[in-house]
């Protein structure tokens, strides 16, 4: 039968109020707190127990929107949580998030060209399932709901629309949990950068002074003494000796105006100033050992403290060309457009495996690069393999976090 009633009599329920009931449990389950695993633990408890179905697996789409992770299962199979993924378009699930559309299996499972046993969550223990995506709005899909038997079930219409409504409820739950989740990851990587910020602000600083103390402060030093020595020959009437510690005092000063100049350019690169991040960026390209070099560069300003990340990042990557590339090409490209910049510095030379280098790696100088990334709220993208060369892409926002709050606030005024 079809319709409501056979709905209920698919499903075990016996009525609209213990229907309406397992609504109020699931919503109930899903205000339980912000955590994905948890949300959907309860969750499948409640539906296994409301449906006298046998297991409920909750698949929830991971962070790259491009395969799924099992969130929630029945005992006992809550121990492959997190350890089951399923890729868009394989398996049944993988199919119902990839088409947004549910499928029931009465029997005979592997008959179906989509079915694909998953050792773990041992399918063929169970005769019949019913899949339905998990979809809100404007969320979108969060994953896909699944319910399997032992014995064969007739899962008919009414039975998949009650569980598309279940399974939109337990969307909007789970879009929440992972933004919050997201928010918190992000604040935890704010709260440590802050930390590495600080750090390597007093470690720059100890170094800039170290500098100052062993380099310039001490040619100003010999650079009195040779002064000091020249007033007295001069009163003691022996120009020539005179002369020769002038001399010395005057290549001292051009040495100690050297180092000045260096310790200034390590704090901000004068060249910025003079000639802005294309400039500089030329500027930097000239001094490649590199025959052949592509400029594409972009003239217009952005703000300063986007100018500094970009120059420093070139400089680091420019480096690593020259230190580890062998390349005979080099090609750094500046786009500015709308309120976003995108560096890329590609080249022809060895390449290097990036499999090993997770995020934190500090292999090839990577890890200051997505430092000063993040610092910009930009993203630092990598590409090589041997033989293949190298490609980084710098893309970073031109505005503000207050600029972008001030923004949505006006879009909302306008709106409201």
């Amino acid at each position: 039968m079809t319709g409501r009633d056979g709905m209920l009599r698919g499903l075990g329920l016996d009525d609209p109020q213990r229907e309406n009931a397992v609504l109020l449990a699931i919503i109930e389950a899903t205000a339980n707190g912000p955590g994905v695993e948890p949300l959907a633990a309860a969750v499948a408890k409640v539906i296994t127990d409301a449906t006298a179905t046998d297991v409920c697996f909750v698949h929830v789409l991971d962070d790259t929107d491009r395969s799924l992770t099992l969130a929630g299962a029945t005992p006992p199979f809550d121990a492959q949580v997190g350890t089951v993924h399923l890729p868009f378009g394989q398996g049944v699930s993988g199919w119902v998030a990839s088409m947004r559309t549910p499928v029931v299996i009465v029997d005979d499972k592997r008959s179906d060209p989509r079915y694909l046993p998953i050792p773990e969550l041992r399918g063929e223990d169970f005769t019949s399932m019913v899949s339905v995506p998990m979809t809100s709005e404007p969320a979108g899909l969060a994953g896909v709901l699944n319910l399997h038997t032992r014995s064969r079930r007739e899962f008919d219409d009414g039975d998949v629309r009650f569980l598309l409504a279940i399974g939109g409820l337990l969307a909007g739950a789970v879009h929440q949990a992972r933004m919050h989740r997201r928010l918190r990851t992000r604040e935890q990587a704010h709260e440590r950068f802050s930390e590495q910020l600080v750090a390597a602000q007093e470690s720059e600083r100890g170094r800039l002074a170290r500098e100052i103390h062993d380099g310039i402060s001490q040619r100003l030093v010999s650079l009195s003494y040779h002064l000091d020595a020249a007033l007295t020959l001069v009163d003691r009437d022996d120009p020539r000796q005179a002369r020769a510690d002038l001399e010395s005092a005057r290549d001292l000063a051009g040495t100690a105006l050297g180092e000045a100049r260096t310790a200034i350019g390590a704090l901000r690169p004068p060249v910025l100033d003079d000639l802005g991040l294309g400039g500089a960026l030329t500027a930097l390209a000239r001094d490649l050992p590199v025959e052949d070099v592509r400029l594409e560069l972009d003239d217009e300003r952005v703000p300063e403290h986007v100018e500094v990340a970009l120059y420093r990042i070139a400089q680091e990557a420019l480096q690593n060309v020259q230190k580890h590339a062998r390349a005979a090409a080099v090609a750094i490209l500046l786009e500015i457009a709308g309120d976003q910049v995108r560096l890329s510095v590609s080249d022809d030379g060895v390449g290097f495996d990036v499999s090993p280098l997770g995020p934190s790696s500090g292999g090839y100088g990577l890890a200051s690069v997505r430092e000063r990334a993040d610092l910009i709220r930009g993203t630092a993208r990598v590409e090589s393999r041997p033989g293949s060369g190298t490609t980084l892409t710098i893309t970073a926002p031109l505005t503000s976090p207050n600029d972008e709050e001030s923004a949505e606030n006006t879009r909302l005024s306008v709106t409201e």
